[in-house]
Order: structure tokens, then sequence, then C-alpha cells
């Protein structure tokens, strides 16, 4: 396949009665890796340095779950209903086997998905997300989301990078590369928002009941827990908990970091997630 993340065009296939909008690329023969996505994060909010990193060695399914920007229906307020969402989507696609990735709640997506179909996935990353009952007590992400931003885009340099000088150079270097100049997907709605925001509430809500973390040994796919040394959206210790807890959990802390910790180390990342992808 020769498209790139800039130049792969969006595609769409119906299940659940959800006309779901992907785009597909990289290379063909293996297990493909499909992407979960972020709070309000579309197509166009992934970094093609991952992206393209990962496409040079396996193919890479970037979509929208149900009622996101160019995907039709409306974005249900769990995660265990975008998870079923999810797993309609890959089967839709004549898919009997995957590797997952979810990055933040889009992590608490991959989990559903993990849980929901076992046989389907193969291995699964979890970057800067956590477990049903997930600690949010010294989350920022609040106030983050609140604030107002010059221009916009400049939303992402708080979200995902840490306030070192370091960070936000690379973080500029990172909203640069994700400005894909063609077939742009909408932002996100309000419907969309709102749901997520719902889900995130109950997901939350988990922490009062006993043994919330229990299901957590029920996902017995080998999985990389990947995470910045600081994450205040969510908070990074939550990352530990996954990885003491999973049955078969490794972690990598990037330091200096916040949320998008594979976005300020995209070289680094996509090496050791090939590692772990292919062993």
């Amino acid at each position: 396949m020769t498209y790139t993340h800039e130049t792969a065009p969006t595609e769409f296939v119906a299940a659940n009665g959800i006309r779901f909008a992907y785009r597909r690329f990289g290379k063909v023969g293996g297990v493909p890796i499909v992407f979960n996505q972020h709070f309000q994060g579309t197509l166009d909010h992934w970094d093609p340095a991952v992206t393209d990193g990962l496409a040079a060695t396996r193919e890479v399914i970037l979509f929208n779950n149900a009622g996101v920007s160019s995907s039709s229906g409306e974005t249900p307020e769990s995660f265990q209903e975008m998870g079923a969402n999810a797993v309609a989507f890959i089967t839709a696609l004549g898919l009997d086997k995957v590797d997952v990735l979810g990055f933040s709640i889009g992590g608490m997506v991959a989990q559903e998905i993990a849980l929901q179909a076992p046989a389907l996935v193969r291995k699964l990353i979890l970057v800067g997300t956590g477990p049903r009952g997930a600690d949010m007590s010294k989350s920022q992400s609040s106030a983050i989301f609140a604030g107002t931003y010059d221009p916009a885009e400049h939303l992402w340099l708080k979200v995902h990078f840490s306030p070192s000088a370091a960070s936000q150079a690379a973080g500029l270097a990172f909203l640069e590369r994700k400005l894909r100049r063609q077939d742009r997907d909408p932002l996100a709605g309000t419907q969309t928002v709102t749901a997520q925001i719902a889900a995130i509430g109950k997901y939350m809500a988990y922490r009062d009941v006993e043994g919330y973390l229990d299901y957590l040994k029920d996902i017995r796919q080998p999985t990389l827990v990947v995470q910045g040394s600081n994450d205040v959206i969510i908070p990074t210790e939550n990352s530990y908990v996954l990885q003491q807890t999973l049955p078969n959990a490794q972690l990598i802390l990037y330091p200096d970091a916040n949320h998008g910790s594979f976005y300020q180390y995209p070289d680094l990342f996509v090496a050791e997630a090939n590692l772990f992808l292919d062993r």
C-alpha cells in the first residue's frame, strides 16, 4: 500500500447501523493495528510520526467511533458501548485478529474491546490512560479544557506536553506535523463531547465498587503501558496500577513528559512499540 498518514483517503464501512469513517495505510500482510482516539480527537489528531512510523512495518487503521466527527450516529455515554461499536467496526472490515492501541479515553475503549472480543485482540498498547475507577484527584483536565487558547490548537500544547522548553518545542513540532493539508476531518461535535464526558464520569464511578480492578485480570493479552512522567490529564500513577494489575503488562515512562508522551518521543516510541509487537 502506497498511502501515508497524509494521503490515505477517508473511507467508510457500515456496522451496527453506523457509518464509520476510517483511514487505512501501511505494510499489509501482518496483523493490523487499530488506533482508538482521545477525548475530542478525530482522524486528524494523530501524530503522523507515530502512525507513519508504525506503518513502515505493519498496517495502520485509524477510525472515528460512533458519532465522532465524520462517522454517523450518536456517541454513546459509556466506554462499554464504545467498545462494542469498535468491535463491530473491526469485524465489518473482515478482520479476525488485530493489535489495538488506545490513547487516553481510547485506552479505556481498548480495554473494553479486549474484554468483549478477546479472540480478536492479539496485543494491546495503552497510552496515557487508566483503569475503571482511575484516580483522577490530581487531574487538571477540567481547568485545561476550560481554558482559552490563541490559536485554539495550542490547547494541545497544554494537554499533551509538559511546561519545559524542550517539551513545548516538541509540542510545536507535533502541531506542525499533524496538520493534514487535504481531506480534513471535522472537529468533534457537542453531542460527542457531552457523551464522552458522561462516559468518563461513569468510568470513574467504578472506584466506589468493591473489587473494581478485578476485571483487569481478564485482559490476558500482552500489554504495553506507555506514560509520561507527569501526566496532568490522567495522572501517571494510574499507569502503575495498570501494569501491576494486568496479568501480562510492561510499563514505559518517558521523562519530562505529560499526557502525549509518545508524541514527544515519537521515534523512540515507534522503536519500542515495534519491539513489543514483533516479539
